[in-house]
């Protein structure tokens, strides 16, 4: 088991444990055929000429999964496009997201991460994919990222009541792994919607993953942070910031006073918002 969790494996794919230890009857039918086979040699012939029996390898009968649909990657943007224009609020959203069967990572991910705070908030923190807690919880910026993360705000007089926060991706890839282009082709028309409705007037990233899938940009967490840009959704024009995932933060403590300037420069720009 601890092999299993060093190497990312912490969700079970099927709800009942598997006894691998078990024969199928197909498995049993072979081996007694095999067997039979072995004592039917004539005598007149040398044993050694015999094919042996192949010794199988008992295995539990196949865990019934759900079937996971097969939509080529253009299909299934065309329908997260369609799903996009067709919700008019933040709830309808939700709702889509939850029966939305287009993306495989929905077949894997414990739950839908859709939001957390006050939706009419100016700001809105959008992290990256959702981690284990947050696919167990269903909320964004929870477990040990999310108790340093609601620090940070209180450390600029914020918190969760008082900002609007989501994550890039509604559902978790399995093992933490990086989404895979398809997947974030997917899922971009959905989180640009989302942003829509919300209609902040300040965007923070937090992390890179944010950055790549809706600014385009390939460039380290560290040459980005710190930097103001601007959002092109539709008509609006949005002034964006990113800074570093309190995950990171965790693993770097020596980079948190970045993140405290990062958070004085936000501070700042909320000042001169209202």
């Amino acid at each position: 088991m601890r092999w299993y969790s060093e190497a990312g494996v912490d969700v079970a794919l099927s709800d009942e444990p598997i006894d691998r230890f078990l024969e199928t009857a197909d498995q049993t039918e072979k081996r007694k055929t095999a067997s039979a086979k072995v004592a039917n040699v004539k005598p007149s012939e040398p044993l050694s000429h015999a094919k042996p029996a192949q010794r199988e390898h008992p295995t539990a009968p196949a865990p019934v999964q759900q079937a996971v649909p097969t939509i080529p990657n253009e299909g299934a943007v065309a329908i997260s496009q369609e799903v996009s224009r067709a919700t008019k609020t933040l709830e309808e959203l939700k709702t889509q997201l939850g029966s939305f069967e287009a993306c495989n990572l929905k077949f894997t991910a414990r739950s839908t991460v859709f939001a957390d705070g006050n939706p009419a908030s100016d700001v809105m923190f959008i992290g990256g994919a959702p981690d284990r807690d947050e696919d167990e919880q269903g909320l964004p910026f929870v477990g040990n990222r999310g108790q340093l993360f609601d620090k940070m705000l209180a450390a600029i007089g914020l918190d969760r009541n008082a900002v609007y926060l989501s994550c890039v991706l509604p559902w978790r890839p399995p093992g933490n792994r990086a989404p895979s282009p398809a997947e974030m082709d997917i899922c971009r028309p959905l989180m640009i919607r989302h942003i829509e409705l919300a209609a902040p007037r300040a965007i923070v990233l937090v992390g890179s993953l944010p950055a790549k899938l809706l600014l385009g940009s390939n460039g380290s967490v560290m040459s980005l942070r710190g930097k103001w840009s601007e959002l092109e959704i539709g008509e609006q024009s949005i002034p964006t910031l990113s800074m570093l995932n309190p995950a990171y933060l965790l693993q770097n403590p020596e980079h948190k006073r970045l993140a405290w300037n990062d958070l004085l420069n936000l501070k700042q720009h909320l000042i001169t918002l209202k």
